[in-house]
């Protein structure tokens, strides 16, 4: 089994709740989801995602194969200049403005979030930082797909939209790259490093179960 297989298998209670299981994840793809719990995810996300983007600059600074670096790059673009991108589009289009994505305070939750995966990369290595990130891109990836073909949602819906976003080849290359990537470091490590590996994925997972929850729960 590869690695990246086995930190997911290593807490899939906990990976299927938040990523299968949420009623959050759930209601996007029934098309039940509200337009306020819409808005605050997308405004709680918005803010996620700027400091995603600076644990990847750091990712980057910390690697040392220029191939790796590359990769990171393109993650780091594929954040700022896509991702970031259909969240303005859709907060045009469902009614939030650039000063309100600029007000918005970060819940608690959102905040523990950040400042783990921050801690990480700042103390961590390359490797760790990695992992750390994996069960944001692989999660939301497993969500794009899990609602890929659903008849019933309007094409022009926040619900099919948002799915579409992470639906996208582009976005698939890059959780298949993080994913071997992880799994080409397993030989170099130690059990303990193991063991460590597997306490970041999980932590990260954790956190992920406790943002659909603050989005959720409003």
């Amino acid at each position: 089994m590869k690695f990246s297989n086995k930190l997911k298998n290593s807490c899939s209670d906990i990976w299927i709740k938040a990523h299968k299981e949420h009623p959050f994840v759930k209601s996007i793809g029934d098309g039940t989801l509200s337009l306020e719990h819409f808005q605050n995810f997308m405004k709680q996300d918005y803010f996620f995602l700027i400091q995603y983007c600076k644990v990847i600059s750091i990712a980057i600074s910390k690697s040392s194969n220029l191939d790796v670096m590359s990769k990171w790059s393109e993650l780091l673009n594929e954040t700022l200049n896509a991702e970031m991108d259909l969240h303005r589009s859709f907060c045009k289009d469902f009614g939030i403005t650039s000063k309100d994505l600029e007000l918005t305070v970060p819940t608690s939750q959102t905040l523990s979030y950040t400042d783990y995966l921050l801690q990480t990369a700042s103390l961590g290595n390359a490797d760790e930082i990695a992992v750390s990130l994996l069960p944001c891109q692989w999660g939301y990836d497993e969500i794009g797909r899990m609602f890929s073909n659903l008849p019933n949602l309007d094409s022009n819906s926040f619900h099919a939209r948002w799915i579409k976003g992470y639906n996208s080849s582009e976005y698939q290359e890059m959780t298949i790259w993080l994913k071997n990537y992880i799994d080409s470091i397993e030989v170099q490590l130690t059990d303990e490093m193991k063991i460590n590996m597997k306490r970041i994925f999980y932590l990260s997972t954790r956190h992920e179960l406790m943002f659909w929850d603050s989005v959720w729960y409003i």
